[in-house]
């Protein structure tokens, strides 16, 4: 995501101010941003030149979808979670989450840290692919950030979902054209496309009602 020169970092008391989140939910952000920058160090969570903004270019970005899922109440799943974005974000903020990721040492940071922040989050340190959807309760929600193009993720998410299943997936300025490829292979009954708070060149895909053509 590119990030407007003009941009001061975001703080978080701006942050939450921003996104609406309670004081508690700011002190559990705060616990997840220092493991962050700590991990950071070790592995490879985010990109370092992130950092500095990180309460825009990672909170923000991914706290902006928890609205957006208020009339889908249930059960939240989180595609190649990676660093935690969006599912610990959404997790702190009081959704229940299951967060899927094949890396052993992310999935191991992600459980530490959803630990630390006393959050209802569920890692599963394994391929999307090899989970069994039958494990899982029906998600109300399956979302994805920076994981694969809006195809490959409807293919990824299709197995799990419900009739009733939302699907929100932060993007970038090739949205559209993602959706228009994702449309010759699916059938949507609705879909948006939301202009995201964190990036001006950024869209949020929310869509329901998927049938493969």
């Amino acid at each position: 995501m590119k990030q407007s020169p003009a941009q001061n970092p975001l703080s978080p008391e701006t942050f939450a101010a921003e996104a609406g989140v309670s004081r508690e939910t700011l002190d559990r952000l705060r616990i997840y941003a220092a493991q962050l920058v700590k991990w950071t160090k070790a592995i490879n969570l985010v990109a370092p030149n992130t950092l500095p903004d990180l309460w825009r270019r990672h909170f923000l970005d991914s706290a902006q979808l928890y609205p957006l899922a208020a009339d889908a109440p249930g059960p939240w799943l989180d595609l190649g979670s990676g660093a935690g974005f969006p599912g610990l974000v959404i997790a702190a903020m009081g959704r229940q989450v299951t967060l899927i990721e094949s890396d052993i040492r992310k999935a191991t940071f992600l459980r530490e840290t959803a630990r630390q922040m006393d959050v209802p989050a569920i890692v599963r340190a394994e391929r999307i692919e090899a989970v069994e959807p039958a494990s899982l309760a029906v998600p109300a929600v399956i979302s994805a950030r920076a994981l694969a193009s809006l195809a490959e993720l409807l293919d990824l998410a299709a197995p799990f979902m419900g009739p009733d299943t939302l699907l929100l997936f932060p993007k970038g300025r090739q949205a559209e054209d993602e959706l228009t490829l994702a449309r010759e292979s699916w059938t949507i009954d609705h879909v948006e496309m939301i202009p995201s708070r964190s990036d001006p060149a950024g869209r949020i895909i929310r869509l329901k009602g998927l049938c493969r053509k």
